[in-house]
């Protein structure tokens, strides 16, 4: 059977995978552990792999049926062709592939962090909301060297990961 992508509201992802459960339609939505930003304290939470999408298995997508979908609770539609109303089949092997992902309990990292030379604003600490250009990066241990300028006068300082941001 075809599996589609469905594309849901924002953190929306585990009440509509719930909701078309509920309707009786398979529906698959692939989460990986990751480690909370929280200053005070880490723990490893459940993520959506794909935030704001996930995919449900039908033998036919017909209208009766992509009616019943699109009428889910945080539902904003199913992916298909730009200027068409008909829904693409994700590929077998892709879903395979997402779901030996899931199933290896391998650490996944989805890291936007910015790069040497990009600009970025910090977003915790004392220089919260002040913008600068990153210098060095040790990704290992998440420390950035951000430069701004002050009073005319360029400071680095030194940043852990969840205390900056890309622009």
């Amino acid at each position: 059977m075809p599996w589609y992508a469905i594309h849901t509201r924002s953190r929306h992802e585990d009440k509509v995978c719930l909701g078309l459960t509920q309707k009786a339609v398979h529906a698959f939505l692939p989460k990986m552990e990751v480690w909370s930003k929280r200053k005070d304290r880490r723990k490893k939470i459940l993520v959506p792999m794909f935030p704001g999408y996930l995919f449900v298995e039908t033998a036919e997508m017909d209208n009766r049926i992509r009616l019943e979908i699109l009428k889910t609770s945080g539902v904003v539609r199913i992916l298909g062709r730009p200027n068409s109303q008909e829904p693409i089949p994700v590929p077998d092997e892709t879903i395979d592939a997402i779901r030996r992902l899931v199933t290896s309990r391998v650490e996944i990292q989805q890291i936007q962090y910015p790069k040497v030379g990009e600009r970025a604003c910090i977003t915790d600490g004392p220089f919260r909301g002040i913008e600068g250009i990153v210098l060095k990066v040790d990704y290992q241990q998440e420390l950035f060297v951000v430069s701004i300028e002050l009073l005319q006068r360029s400071v680095a300082i030194r940043l852990e990961g969840f205390q900056v941001a890309k622009i």
